[in-house]
């Protein structure tokens, strides 16, 4: 009895289930195009459109020169984004990995976009901070993020560029406290989505592979938003915990 559905489909479930199952490996290579036309008694175009469907799913990937290979899609660590989480811009303690974690950075002032003076509670138009954050574990990396301040807040303070001066590198609370800004709160919005072309890029999978974002919002101690941020990494490497503390 045939199978249901296209026939390179039907190839690239049955090698997903064998790499699930640990029949293939992480980090080893596929069967060869031949190999595999001779088990699925298939052509070259659906022997390769059915690698195609393996690499958008994240689940192989080219290495120039070398062939296909299967991608080691077990999660990496745990993102400890709880109240007890250190206070830098990373804003999460990595659990389960002994990787050294450090972050580049890129700051510019820019006008607020409608999205982010709407989140900010701001007009379009007003002067913000912008800093793109690329978090590394042993130099590869593993998160993404960018930060929006009201430059309002910040400019002529010692705090103003969040990676320089005496206060560079505290993180939002840390930073904010230094100019009597008291931050009391967060909010967080988590969502599941397909990568963008250069977070794709950036984090090492497909185009269009699951990402997790977080949206992260700060508020003193008036309810006056002082920072919000976009956070990225990949679905299939890291898992989010949240320790949420009760108090009478």
């Amino acid at each position: 009895m045939a199978e249901p559905g296209p026939v390179y489909q039907w190839i690239a479930d049955d090698l997903m289930r064998r790499i699930d199952e640990g029949l293939l490996k992480p980090e080893s290579p596929i069967p060869s195009r031949s190999r595999l036309k001779e088990a699925y008694r298939a052509s070259d175009q659906t022997v390769d459109r059915a690698v195609r469907v393996l690499k958008a799913a994240g689940y192989v990937e080219g290495q120039f020169g070398r062939g296909v290979f299967v991608v080691d899609r077990s999660a990496r660590a745990t993102l400890d984004r709880g109240t007890g989480s250190v206070d830098s811009p990373f804003a999460t303690r990595v659990v389960g990995d002994t990787a050294e974690v450090d972050w580049e950075a890129s700051t510019v002032t820019m006008t607020a976009p409608p999205a982010i003076a709407e989140r900010l509670g701001i007009a379009t138009g007003d002067p913000v901070v912008m800093t793109r954050y690329e978090y590394l574990a042993n130099r590869r990396p593993v998160q993404l993020a960018t930060s929006w301040e009201p430059l309002a807040i910040t400019d002529g303070t010692d705090v103003a560029h969040p990676e320089r001066g005496p206060y560079a590198r505290r993180g939002v609370r840390g930073r904010l406290a230094a100019i009597g800004v008291r931050v009391v709160r967060a909010r967080e919005i988590l969502e599941s989505r397909p990568a963008t072309g250069w977070e794709a890029q950036a984090l090492g999978c497909a185009h269009g592979q699951c990402v997790t974002a977080v949206q992260r919002t700060h508020f003193d101690a008036d309810d006056r938003a002082v920072e919000t941020s976009d956070t990225v990494i990949r679905a299939d490497r890291w898992r989010v915990a949240y320790s949420i503390d009760f108090s009478s």
